[in-house]
């Protein structure tokens, strides 16, 4: 241990140091590996920057790629490589046998002759943060794997009396996760790449080992945009707690709150389960817009409505969500599940809660969120910390959910969310006079009463209304109900009326 072992230097890559828990120890030597194109070269350029801009000395060392290679790389990000010192180091013929050699191998003599060059320009330009690659290069060159593992500590040796700190580069073009490199090394980045059969790839980084300081162990997505590479850690609720008052959130509408015993609290979540049609996304949007014109924040996670058929269809009810938007209190965001990473939509989330102050959160709906799942056998998980995470903020997350069929026999929900969420608001289509009625009722609520009937549901230009309860029909939730009333009472029993009363 020395005076360094409490300090930390910055990647240049701000979720990546969350994910080092802030950084990496200076005079230290890290391996960065993953196959081809999984942007292990512009995570090396970033570091580099991220040292230029600090005033430090970086020097890029390359057997593989040519200057001009890593030029083109970071024209493609906007980024100018002024005051980083790239020096490439190729094979000369004799590696290849051009030369006639009697005493030693060619191979050996290029291994020493690339050596000699790499260290003589380590001692000339006294660089802070460096960069080799690539270690399948220097592989080939050493031949054999006890030469190789002895070069590995002979560098590590002299770095470290250097005060450098090296990244060094492997494409795993040998043996992914080389036993020989891992031991050695001080800290291992690992970048993946999973070829999706549509859509793009999914990539995420893990850090397999980090000597002598915490990290954050596990899976963390990323993408590789212009820019560079921008990393979503792998979300911890448990470390977002904050104070709050578990107050309802009202829509709005009282007999919809009358249901939902004053309406979801803080801190808690409601899913809206039911078919396509039934009003989910309008209920939602209904809870949104009162809580932003009280003056509250609230963001919408569409994943299944384009947002200009989403806020002409709710004008059409009587929401009319553009001033809200354009006064910044709501937050609309088109979500595409096939291009969009868990971790990146724990981020978008996060960022509407602890920079725009979102007091409500609606994912619309589950079934698009499930499509950027990665595997499907975690999606529970995710949800469940996603979930935690809201709650420990004290904000209150909609969650909506669509069931396949319409009237009769309704089919399970691609996950069962229900345990999850701390309340349930139930929509249902149910048959009545000739005509397709819909009807809502709450069947849980965490902590709190709420009501337990069946009520009649509309939603047209007036906006929407609740009834009284169905208490004249039997087996609503079948879809074709009997009518139980007296028969001179069926007609008004099933219409609603203007004021929300039968």
């Amino acid at each position: 241990m020395d005076e360094h072992d409490d300090a930390s230097i910055g990647t240049g890559i701000p979720g990546l140091d969350q994910g080092l828990d802030g950084g990496l120890t200076p005079n230290r030597i890290y391996l960065v590996e993953g196959n081809p194109g999984a942007g292990k070269t512009t995570l090396a350029l970033q570091y580099l920057l991220e040292g230029v801009r600090c005033g430090e000395t970086v020097l890029y060392m390359t057997l593989s790629e040519s200057a001009v290679e890593l030029e083109s790389v970071a024209r493609s990000h906007g980024w100018s490589l002024e005051g980083v010192t790239v020096r490439e180091y190729v094979m000369h013929e004799a590696a290849f046998g051009h030369e006639p050699i009697t005493m030693f191998h060619p191979a050996e003599v290029e291994l020493g002759e690339t050596l000699r060059r790499m260290l003589a320009d380590v001692d000339e330009l006294r660089p802070t943060r460096v960069v080799l690659d690539a270690l399948s290069e220097l592989r080939l060159l050493a031949e054999t794997p006890i030469r190789y593992r002895r070069q590995l500590l002979a560098f590590k040796q002299f770095f470290l009396k250097r005060r450098c700190t090296v990244l060094l580069l492997d494409d795993c073009s040998a043996v992914p996760g080389d036993p020989h490199v891992q031991s050695v090394l001080h800290g291992v980045v690992m970048l993946e790449v999973y070829r999706s059969r549509y859509g793009g790839d999914s990539r995420q980084l893990r850090v397999s080992k980090l000597r002598g300081r915490s990290f954050r162990s596990g899976a963390h997505d990323y993408e590789i945009r212009r820019g560079g590479l921008e990393v979503f850690p792998r979300l911890v609720a448990s470390e977002h707690g904050v104070s709050y008052e578990r107050a309802p959130l009202p829509s709005g509408i009282p007999e919809l709150d009358a249901l939902l015993g004053g309406g979801p609290v803080a801190g808690t979540s409601l899913l809206l389960l039911g078919p396509a049609g039934t009003g989910k996304t309008t209920i939602a949007m209904q809870y949104a817009a009162s809580a932003c014109r009280r003056g509250e924040h609230a963001a919408i996670f569409s994943f299944d409505e384009t947002l200009g058929t989403l806020t002409g269809r709710l004008r059409e009810v009587g929401i009319d969500v553009a001033p809200l938007v354009e006064s910044g209190r709501m937050r609309l965001q088109q979500v595409d599940p096939v291009e969009l990473s868990p971790g990146e939509l724990g981020h978008l989330v996060r960022g509407a809660v602890e920079r725009d102050g979102a007091k409500l959160v609606v994912i619309d709906s589950l079934n698009g969120y499930i499509n950027a799942m990665h595997a499907e056998q975690y999606v529970t998980a995710q949800l469940h910390e996603l979930l935690a995470y809201l709650a420990n903020r004290g904000v209150v997350t909609l969650l909506l959910v669509g069931q396949h069929g319409l009237v009769g026999t309704v089919h399970e929900a691609p996950v069962d969310a229900s345990y999850l969420s701390d309340s349930l608001l139930l929509l249902r289509y149910f048959e009545a006079e000739g005509r397709v009625r819909k009807a809502i009722a709450v069947t849980k609520k965490r902590g709190g009463g709420h009501e337990n009937t069946l009520r009649e549901l509309v939603i047209d230009r007036h906006g929407i209304r609740v009834g009284e309860p169905l208490s004249d029909f039997r087996g609503v939730l079948t879809g074709v109900p009997e009518y139980v009333g007296r028969p001179e009472d069926l007609v008004k029993a099933g219409r609603v009326r203007r004021g929300g009363s039968v």
